[in-house]
């Protein structure tokens, strides 16, 4: 996402270079639960949705026990129809 508002003019490039270093340099780790893959086909099936590229996201919460963090309104949508908590931004 970083570099698409880089490239779309919406952010300069040395400030989203800067904030991946950031993000890259915390403590959080990429982290791929067993059964993403599979979960996350399974909730676009439910969802009617042709792509997994979100159905990732929300599976990655549900095998976790977390809340979804997102401005996205369909995401969030889909993640109260599948029983997720939201986070409030």
């Amino acid at each position: 996402m970083l570099h698409e508002a880089a490239w779309r003019g919406e952010l300069p490039g040395d400030v989203a270079r800067r904030a991946l270093a950031n993000l890259e340099a915390s403590p959080i780790r990429p982290r791929s639960p067993a059964r993403l893959a599979e979960r996350a086909w399974a909730i676009a099936d439910r969802l009617g949705w042709a792509k997994t590229y979100d159905a990732e996201y929300l599976a990655l919460a549900q095998l976790l026990g977390e809340p979804i963090a997102t401005v996205d309104r369909g995401l969030r949508n889909a993640a109260e129809r599948l029983g997720l908590s939201l986070i409030d931004l």
